[in-house]
């Protein structure tokens, strides 16, 4: 049967197991970001060899790529007077920018790019990378020339472009006839509707392109179809190829028709530029298969993918979902002679994470194309791998992740450790929490107070006081008592406020008495209030032993608010003995004791608490003044209710 082929196209086969191809992925080291491509339209003709990436952000999941930071550049580079072709080329590295197809396109109809710096910067292209050219760029800078009433310019790029077959397009035209027209340019007016005449502006690339997907488009492809596209009489060039492919990128199987159609009928033999013009087509969820046999090919016809249709493809194959074969194209790329950049390994890994169900695998496997190449991973990475697991409520399985990562030659560091301790804990995953503590220390590595610290807190945070204990302990037990003041700071404020003080207490205790801990003075004030006001008296009054042999100043104004409001007479003078180093402190503490039995109208416990004060607190004329004076207002009271 005539051109089988054709009917075979149109069936979806599926494909062997893959391989990846041996051959090289053309880059630059500068890269344009992957996610350029899931939030805006993909620019699918991009089939020049030198594309300019940008790198991912590590608090986003992606960063947009902005062509208009290039654009800008190179308008501001080609505004100086600049020597020689060298010292653009120094200046064109120092801001990054590498000359790409779409970047001369986008200079050039940039509103904000002079004529001068138009020409200069057209000029410097046509002379060092006229391969970056295309009749789209042809016909900016031609626009340029006429809207600006350079006739004799214009009518030298026309005689450029028809040595290149490239036709006038419609908008140039456009601008050159209406500034010719305003400035009374007859001769030029007239030259120019001679050029319109004889098809000069049909015959554009552009229009070509249109015709040929017209006849593509109308019908099923056959023999009519084939009879009517020779008839076009068209001269096929890569250029022309690229913009049908892209033309017809909503109909992969007539685009790859055409594209076999062509060869086979010996009307042009494809390059490097139509297999990726063709392969950014294919490179689908729909056509994925043929994607890859066309991959293939181009290995065997020693033809390289550019690195902007890896990047697209890559980008669909993401936004598509299909991760297999986007992780068969990353190890692709890996292959080449630059290497891609780390960014984009954590792009794929947070791509791979956040989908609907985590396939280590494939994780694993992206870790192990990347270190296999000589790279190294770093917290940068894992970090932003865990929040994108956070992201999607998956941070259970960190630890799956933290074995993959080990297994590429990465261990988080104690700040990383820290916060997964936290995550875990605080969110009440005990075994994981357990789990990940137990991985850390087979790794060969310890963890540290730190890490110790924010599991205590998570479990602080999470309510889970037995957790929290639990895990203070084997923090003492592995870290000892140097560093635990804020865990167990962490830790008395929970049982203060769950109402188990005096567990704590017991804990504070014996780790100051055995293991010489020494707790925090907001830790001992926050314990003694909670303890007060259990009326565990004694309890709190033994912590003022502790203070003392650790130098902390006495808490008065707890123990004495207590007392006068709750305490005997016997709780005052202990209170007062068990607070000094001398037998009992200064003159002004008793005041203050007294002072407060008077102001919550506990007379009596005043009056049995001096007689049980030593003899010079009990003579001293400031406490005498002080009685009589109570004794006065109370008397003076009296009488006046008696009157009444």
């Amino acid at each position: 049967m005539r051109n089988q082929w054709r009917l075979l196209l149109l069936r979806c086969n599926p494909r062997s197991k893959f391989h990846v191809p041996q051959f090289q992925v053309h880059s630059t080291p500068i890269s344009r970001s992957i996610s350029s491509l899931l939030h805006s339209p993909s620019p699918r003709m991009h089939v020049f060899q030198n594309p300019n990436f940008r790198c991912y952000s590590s608090s986003e999941l992606a960063v947009e790529h902005k062509d208009s930071d290039q654009v800008v550049a190179v308008i501001d580079i080609f505004s100086k007077q600049l020597g020689n072709n060298d010292d653009i080329k120094l200046e064109l590295e120092r801001n990054s920018v590498v000359i790409s197809h779409d970047l001369v396109v986008n200079v050039l109809s940039n509103p904000s790019t002079h004529f001068d710096v138009a020409k200069r910067f057209f000029d410097w292209v046509s002379e060092v990378e006229s391969a970056r050219l295309s009749s789209k760029s042809y016909n900016w800078m031609l626009g340029t020339f006429g809207a600006n009433g350079f006739a004799k310019e214009f009518w030298d790029l026309v005689g450029d472009m028809k040595r290149k077959g490239y036709g006038v397009s419609k908008g140039a035209y456009v601008r050159a006839l209406e500034k010719f027209e305003k400035e009374g340019m007859g001769s030029d007016v007239e030259k120019l509707k001679e050029l319109f005449a004889s098809g000069s502006i049909d015959n554009s690339v552009e229009k070509l392109s249109s015709r040929i997907c017209k006849v593509i488009r109308q019908e099923v492809w056959g023999d009519d179809v084939e009879k009517r596209l020779r008839e076009l009489n068209v001269a096929f060039s890569s250029e022309l190829i690229g913009m049908v492919l892209k033309n017809l990128e909503t109909e992969p199987n007539k685009a790859l028709i055409f594209f076999r159609w062509l060869e086979e009928s010996g009307l042009f033999k494809h390059d490097a530029r139509t297999y990726n013009a063709l392969a950014r087509v294919l490179g689908r969820e729909d056509s994925v298969e043929k994607f890859w046999r066309v991959v293939d090919e181009m290995k065997e016809a020693g033809c390289e993918m550019e690195m902007d249709t890896y990047i697209e493809v890559l980008g669909q194959f993401i936004k598509s979902k299909i991760m297999k074969d986007a992780v068969d194209l990353y190890e692709f790329a890996m292959g080449g002679v630059i290497k891609r950049p780390l960014q984009e390994c954590t792009f794929l890994l947070r791509k791979i994470t956040v989908s609907k169900e985590l396939d280590m695998d494939l994780f694993s496997r992206v870790v192990r194309i990347y270190k296999e190449s000589g790279n190294t991973l770093t917290n940068s990475t894992l970090d932003a791998v865990l929040k994108s697991l956070t992201s999607v409520g998956k941070f259970g399985e960190c630890n799956k992740v933290l074995k993959a990562m080990e297994e590429g030659g990465l261990l988080p560091s104690g700040n990383l450790q820290s916060k997964i301790a936290f995550q875990l804990s605080s969110h009440g995953k005990k075994d994981e929490a357990s789990k990940f503590m137990e991985n850390i220390e087979e790794s060969g590595s310890t963890p540290d107070h730190k890490t110790w610290e924010s599991l205590v807190e998570g479990y602080y945070v999470a309510g889970d006081l037995d957790k929290a204990y639990e895990c203070f302990q084997k923090m003492i037990e592995k870290e000892g008592v140097s560093s635990a003041g804020y865990a167990l700071e962490l830790l008395v404020t929970a049982c203060c406020l769950k109402n188990r003080a005096l567990k704590v207490f017991k804990l504070l205790s014996d780790m100051v008495n055995e293991r010489g801990l020494k707790p925090w003075h907001t830790t001992y004030k926050e314990l003694t209030s909670k303890l007060l006001a259990q009326g565990r008296f004694k309890e709190a009054l033994s912590l003022i032993g502790l203070m003392k042999s650790q130098g902390y100043p006495p808490l008065l104004d707890q123990f004495i608010e207590y007392i006068s409001k709750n305490g005997t007479a016997d709780d005052a003078v202990e209170f007062l003995k068990e607070m000094t180093v001398k037998r009992f402190p200064s003159k002004s503490v008793f005041l203050r004791v007294f002072e407060a039995y008077f102001k919550a109208r506990r007379h009596n416990e005043a009056q049995d608490f001096l007689s049980k004060c030593p003899r010079y607190i009990r003579n001293h004329a400031d406490v005498l003044n002080m009685f009589c004076d109570v004794k006065s207002s109370v008397e003076s009271v009296a009488d006046t209710a008696v009157a009444v």
